[in-house]
């Protein structure tokens, strides 16, 4: 038989994959061809009680690739009004992925995880994103799996009837702050916050750890 105690871990809650909420913002929809402009990750972990909560936060201004397409809207929608700015601080894609990259391998392995999963709110426009950015950086350690993710989009319209990041977080009780959204900062912490609290109310219902089996 397998405690029950034993269970309450961050491996088994999600079969090995380690969570990592990311948000990116940009200068259009395209990966391949639209500036990757802001990324921020948040690390999850789990407490003695199996519920989870957000541990490391790391976030990057990025410099849009050479070449790269910058949409007028998509600087309007994100208030990025000078990408090139010497102001934004910002970082080459590969320098901010490493960074990521290695933050995330550190806590995953400390988790005893053996690959990460990424958590994004309409998860496979941010997956799409850094894995562009990764092909063009000639990065081959990639921790995240290559399609799989946890969608909160998908994830708060089960929980919560509603799909939209700030009506998800006001119908689970909270605050969202339009002032500051559309930073990938504000927007992966809210994210974070939103997953945490539907898979801890999800085992407050009863809906795990399951039954200890054989």
């Amino acid at each position: 038989m397998t405690d029950k105690n034993d269970a309450l871990t961050l491996k088994s809650r999600f079969r090995g994959y380690f969570p990592v909420v990311i948000d990116v913002e940009t200068a259009g929809f395209n990966s391949k061809t639209d500036a990757l402009l802001e990324i921020c990750a948040v690390t999850l972990a789990m407490d003695d009680n199996g519920d989870l909560y957000p541990a490391s936060t790391i976030q990057f201004n990025v410099e849009p690739f050479e070449g790269a397409n910058l949409e007028k809207e998509a600087l309007e929608f994100t208030g990025i009004r000078d990408p090139y700015s010497p102001l934004r601080g910002a970082v080459s894609e590969a320098e901010a992925l490493k960074e990521i990259f290695k933050l995330v391998r550190k806590e995953q392995k400390a988790a005893n995880c053996g690959r990460a999963i990424m958590v994004a709110h309409n998860a496979t426009f941010d997956l799409n994103f850094v894995m562009a950015a990764a092909e063009r950086s000639k990065l081959k350690r990639i921790p995240f799996h290559p399609f799989a993710t946890f969608d909160t989009a998908a994830l708060s319209g089960l929980a919560y009837g509603q799909t939209v990041l700030a009506k998800a977080c006001i119908a689970a009780g909270m605050e969202f702050d339009n002032k500051a959204a559309h930073s990938a900062l504000y927007d992966t912490k809210v994210t974070a916050d939103l997953f945490c609290k539907i898979v801890n109310k999800w085992k407050a219902l009863g809906g795990w750890p399951l039954e200890a089996s054989e």
